[in-house]
């Protein structure tokens, strides 16, 4: 991932939020403080991978949009290489740059198949570049044109039917996906704030027996213990939230963004109930 303008801004207000939390070490608000540093600083890039993955599903809606505006063209007998000069100024979103340039490709004398390799690298899309990768084997093949740019229309309306079909029938999982953790959210801090506290009571007693006995006594501090609660948190919210992304939308990287607000969650809820609870 390419470093922007935001992802410095964001790292560098980070930096400025560690320092300051620095002046509240030994402070029950040093641990929060620590953490939204943390927050501020990953920010621009969850929202980078969240916009790109926006970005993939709209270059695959216009193309589609693309593809038909060229079996429209071609199958009233306009050549493939002027169909693609004619419809560049419709409005394609996310692809209308790509568009463009391979129009300008075309118009400059560059061979159609040449040039939409050319197109399939800058899009970068495995969908398009097996769509792109048929037209240009048939216009090189000398086929009917119009007849493969409509299969291939259809094939691309096809797949993404199904990924919508397929992530409405998904939506129920993601959904108990946050229904669960949200319940693991409750049940940890029952056992932090309430049944510890209590247990720690019990071996309390025990051990002052035990050493009016004459024995000895050791064994782990309840902070130990709710900090190992905390982690356990932030490992259950990142991993839940890559399975409900492989699960909706078939892709790791898509569910990075449902893992940071998963540990978000899991770090304002258990940070706050420790500096107020």
């Amino acid at each position: 991932m390419e470093l922007k303008n935001i992802h410095w801004i964001g790292l560098i207000s980070a930096s400025v939020a560690l320092v300051a939390a620095m002046f509240f070490m030994g402070t029950n608000a040093f641990f929060l403080l620590i953490g939204i540093s943390v927050l501020i600083g990953a920010s621009p890039f969850v929202f980078t991978i969240i916009l790109e993955t926006k970005s993939v599903t709209e270059k695959e809606e216009m193309f589609l949009e693309f593809a038909r505006n060229l079996v429209e063209s071609v199958k009233t007998g306009t050549p493939i290489n002027k169909s693609i000069i004619n419809v560049k100024d419709k409005s394609y979103g996310a692809l209308s740059g790509n568009i463009q340039k391979l129009a300008n490709q075309i118009t400059m004398g560059i061979p159609l198949n040449f040039a939409l390799k050319v197109f399939a690298k800058d899009v970068n899309n495995k969908t398009i570049s097996r769509a792109l990768t048929l037209i240009g084997q048939a216009e090189k093949a000398g086929g009917d044109i119009g007849e493969i740019l409509e299969s291939v229309a259809k094939a691309v309306n096809l797949s993404d039917k199904l990924k919508k079909e397929r992530k409405a029938v998904i939506s129920t999982l993601v959904v108990q996906g946050y229904i669960i953790f949200f319940v693991f959210l409750i049940i940890i801090l029952v056992m932090q704030f309430k049944i510890l506290p209590m247990v720690a009571g019990i071996a309390d007693v025990g051990s002052l027996s035990d050493v009016g006995a004459g024995a000895s006594s050791s064994g782990i501090a309840p902070e130990e213990i709710s900090t190992s609660f905390f982690y356990l948190l932030l490992i259950q919210g990142f991993f839940t939230g890559l399975t409900i992304g492989k699960l909706s939308e078939e892709n790791i990287k898509a569910g990075i963004k449902h893992s940071f607000a998963l540990m978000m969650l899991a770090f304002i809820v258990s940070a706050g109930a420790n500096l107020f609870v």
